[in-house]
């Protein structure tokens, strides 16, 4: 029975109190409706296919990409390839470079064109570079292949892979989980939110069931099919609910279309169905999603940890103790969101004060009214998931513990199985507990 104890816990966060079979059908008769809610929306708006209409404009991000190599770079007199600007400005005077380029895949693989550079460019080629060129079949033959970006797969995978060393290396089997979990997010995101959406689906609909999904696997995947996994799910899911209200709210109120940036707007002129106000809600919840999971596991383990260390403790000690936690997360984590919103807007908000507009007409203009209410929006959410997750956990270990005297087992963990429950003689459960 001991090799059985050890082989249950090798799947858990240390050692976790075990909580009452009544009270594990109350959390499960909560969670299977929605687990099946879930499943059930995956399968009826799980895309059909690709969609017919994809046809490649040229236009923006609509074109045709191909790889290829820069072969011969010279510079010449601007003048000579005729690439100084009417205005005579200096930034367009002085050497400019042509580089040859060789197409390296696609139908037109050999194919060379040449690509000039001048001097005020921010991306300069060198001989032998990979790029990535962009193919354009309505212009003149000389004039459909262009530079738009360099090849940077090689430094992309090779920090990928330093990542899930370091991931793997402190992590260990936590850390394996992860990046299964991590592989998972990204496969639900690019085989069914982005193809459901394109294919008209409800955006907000979309996103709901697909972050939905997300959080259900890699939650249980990461932390294990415990009650205390569950009760931070719980604490998510009432979360994302008032995330999608008020952001349903002042989107609304707000009178934001959602519409505000080339890629936007390109997406809405090749996808006219797509409702692009449900974008944006979309996004907002999305975004929210990664940094709930952190705060309702966390606050769930607090507590948990707080009733190991403290069996006696009431309801009301573990809340209390476990929020002067929480208000630290808070603090943290609403400054990171904004941080990292501002951060993305950087550009945006340089051009604000480039014009000299004042704070009132920044903050109202639809650019940044956009990003105040998704930072907002999603700061109130995790604000509050923090009493939430925080109350249901304390009641939970508080309400449901066998080891406040029901007779459930001291060996029995947060999610083992029948056959691991054994009856506690002269208080060795509990010591078992307490070494975890």
């Amino acid at each position: 029975m001991n090799d059985s104890h050890s082989h249950s816990h090798s799947h858990h966060h240390g050692p976790a109190a075990p909580v009452s079979t009544h009270l594990r059908k109350v959390i499960a008769a909560v969670l299977i409706p929605f687990a099946t809610a879930v499943v059930a929306g995956l399968i009826l708006l799980w895309p059909a296919g690709a969609d017919s209409r994809h046809e490649e404009t040229g236009v923006g991000f609509d074109r045709q990409m191909e790889q290829a190599r820069v072969t011969k770079v010279e510079e010449v007199d601007c003048k000579d390839v005729n690439a100084e600007r009417e205005d005579n400005d200096a930034s367009s005077r002085g050497r400019c470079q042509v580089a040859t380029v060789e197409v390296t895949t696609g139908p037109h693989t050999g194919r060379q064109f040449q690509e000039v550079v001048t001097p005020d460019a921010t991306r300069r080629l060198d001989t032998g570079q990979g790029v990535v060129v962009a193919f354009a079949p309505q212009a003149p033959e000389e004039l459909q292949y262009s530079v738009v970006d360099v090849d940077r797969k090689f430094p992309m995978i090779l920090l990928a892979i330093f990542f899930a060393l370091v991931v793997v290396a402190v992590g260990r089997l936590r850390g394996v989980l992860a990046l299964v979990g991590l592989v998972i997010t990204f496969a639900v995101l690019t085989l069914f939110i982005l193809p459901a959406i394109l294919q008209g689906s409800n955006p907000l609909l979309v996103a709901v069931v697909g972050g939905s999904a997300i959080m259900l696997v890699t939650l249980y995947l990461c932390h294990g099919l415990t009650a205390r996994t569950s009760v931070a799910v719980l604490g998510t899911l009432i979360s994302l609910v008032l995330i999608g209200l008020l952001g349903s709210l002042f989107i609304a109120w707000a009178k934001l279309s959602g519409n505000t940036d080339d890629q936007t707007a390109l997406v809405h002129s090749l996808y006219p169905d797509i409702e692009i106000r449900g974008l944006l809600l979309a996004g907002v919840l999305i975004g929210s999603l990664g940094v709930l999971d952190d705060v309702t596991v966390t606050q769930t383990s607090a507590v948990w940890e707080l009733r190991q260390a403290d069996p006696t403790a009431s309801w009301r000690k573990l809340y209390l103790s476990a929020m002067r936690i929480g208000r630290d997360h808070i603090a943290s984590v609403v400054n990171t969101l904004v941080l990292a919103y501002a951060g993305a807007a950087l550009p945006l908000l340089l051009l604000f004060s480039i014009a000299q507009a004042s704070s009132g007409t920044v903050a109202t203009s639809e650019l940044v009214a956009e990003e105040i209410v998704r930072t907002l929006v999603g700061s109130i959410g995790l604000v509050a998931s923090v009493p939430v997750t925080t109350g249901l956990a304390a009641l939970v270990v508080s309400a449901g513990l066998v080891d406040k005297g029901e007779g459930q087992g001291g060996g029995q963990g947060d999610g083992e199985g029948p056959g691991e429950r054994q009856p506690a003689k002269g208080g060795r459960g509990k010591r078992r507990r307490a070494k975890g």
